[in-house]
């Protein structure tokens, strides 16, 4: 049998490699032009290499509210991770059994995926305004990123759920315990790397948001928009040190829960083979 590749092999990984070029390839250039000497500008040829863009981040900026922006996405980002986790459990947990209107639900909850980002953000910023409510980042925007993330959140828990073995909650019930313990002790480790999955997921949809945030954010920015705002105005590689920042954040946060999930796949490992050994 021949050992050289086929043709084939060869065109498809030159096509992969495009693809992974065209993927990250911005990021990279970005990445690149944000080491950028004092003189340097918003394109090649690069003008020197330091660190000086991302030290004037830390200084007083003329303009901008670059970290009053960040501040705002965390905590916003922080709280539709929270709401998403809980009601896609809650949403799993009541979608295991028919009820009445169940489909309608579903398929209501699926539609906001499919509508216009900025028609969702201009629905929402009208009800605000015309219910006499203050159009906000914590308010009108929490309720317009939420159209985003719960329906993911949704979508991997009912993927769950279809494949969860009652049984398990069975033999817990035939142990003594009641719905909540049963819940706690048995139905929540079990499917806790997916629930890490719906938190990531609400997380960084809700950080990197822009068009559902756009007329629901009110006179604050979040970090999104703040660079979008800065696009039209910043003229000095300090945006592209701030993209590689948030983008870093990004990767970072992508890390921290991965490792949540090595963790959580260690315990139940080693919890599986105590009691395994307990049996003998």
């Amino acid at each position: 049998m021949s050992g050289k590749r086929p043709r084939s092999f060869y065109i498809l990984a030159g096509f992969f490699t495009l693809f992974l070029l065209f993927l990250y390839g911005p990021t990279m250039t970005i990445g690149i032009l944000s080491f950028q000497g004092p003189e340097g500008g918003l394109t090649f040829p690069m003008r020197g290499v330091s660190t000086y863009w991302f030290a004037d981040l830390f200084r007083q900026q003329a303009v901008g509210d670059i970290w009053g922006s960040f501040s705002r996405s965390l905590v916003l980002g922080l709280m539709v991770m929270v709401t998403s986790v809980v009601v896609s459990i809650m949403g799993g947990l009541a979608f295991r059994k028919r009820f009445a209107g169940s489909s309608v639900i579903f398929y209501l909850v699926i539609t906001s995926l499919v509508i216009p980002s900025i028609l969702i953000s201009l629905g929402v910023g009208l009800i605000f305004s015309q219910s006499g409510l203050t159009v906000h980042w914590s308010t009108s925007g929490y309720g317009s990123q939420l159209t985003w993330t719960l329906p993911f959140g949704l979508l991997i828990m009912f993927a769950v759920f279809n494949r969860f073995d009652p049984s398990y909650e069975e033999a817990a019930r035939d142990q003594g315990a009641n719905g909540w313990q049963t819940i706690r002790h048995v139905v929540l480790p079990i499917i806790a790397p997916s629930l890490i999955g719906v938190a990531l997921f609400g997380f960084t949809l809700s950080y990197d948001e822009f068009a559902r945030t756009l007329l629901t954010s009110g006179s604050y920015n979040t970090l999104p928009l703040e660079i979008y705002g800065m696009t039209t105005n910043v003229t000095t590689p300090v945006i592209f040190a701030l993209g590689t920042l948030t983008t870093a954040f990004s990767f970072a946060i992508i890390a921290i829960f991965l490792a949540l999930a090595w963790i959580q796949a260690k315990r139940r490992k080693k919890q599986g083979s105590d009691a395994g050994k307990g049996l003998v």
